[in-house]
């Protein structure tokens, strides 16, 4: 990252290596290399903590950034294109995972593992829960994406927001939801106060 005006070849020339350019290919929509340039860090941050390595991170998302760029013109026509290219990239790690056939980076990586556990302060869930990584994987999209970036990458709100695409109400609301569907999926009770203030 911090590449500043030096930015990623998505064209498929390079062998899926994501080489740094001087300049995308003049060939690009404008309007997906606004994308492109906007996104970039957060799609490489986004698989970097699934797949516990750059490089691969790389190469996964110069993959999902062509299939994207394949179906530019047909995703800004059915809307909620942050939505649409998030599930691209989700899709692209988790292929990527099964390929490999190894758990993702959250369980084997110290640092991150460590995360995790930061996570489940975070969240106000009891230390001895178990589960808490595949209850994360069921989210929804947004709910998932939400807690990845705030809870595991540490983005604050309106990053997360401007990223996904959102109000910074909507972002919390997701949190808020993902954080609710996982005490409900790990089975533990909600945090003191919390059931009161739900029923007011």
């Amino acid at each position: 990252m911090g590449n500043g005006d030096v930015t990623t070849d998505v064209s498929p020339q390079d062998g899926g290596h994501g080489q740094p350019v001087q300049a995308p290919p003049p060939d690009l929509p404008l309007d997906f290399e606004g994308f492109y340039l906007g996104h970039q860090e957060f799609f490489h941050d986004f698989a970097e903590i699934h797949l516990g390595s750059r490089r691969t991170a790389e190469q996964v998302v110069h993959q999902v950034f062509l299939e994207i760029l394949g179906g530019w013109d047909e995703l800004l026509q059915q809307g909620d294109l942050e939505q649409q290219t998030l599930a691209v990239l989700h899709r692209g790690v988790t292929r990527r995972l099964e390929e490999d056939g190894r758990p993702p980076a959250f369980l084997i990586n110290g640092p991150i593992a460590k995360n995790l556990e930061a996570v489940r302060s975070q969240l106000e869930l009891n230390s001895s829960a178990s589960g808490l990584y595949e209850a994360i994987l069921e989210l929804p999209t947004r709910q998932f994406t939400v807690i990845v970036l705030r809870h595991l990458l540490g983005y604050p709100t309106r990053r997360i927001a401007r990223y996904m695409g959102l109000d910074t109400r909507t972002v919390d609301y997701h949190g808020r939801k993902g954080k609710e569907r996982l005490r409900i999926r790990l089975g533990l009770p909600a945090a003191p106060g919390k059931n009161k203030k739900a029923g007011q």
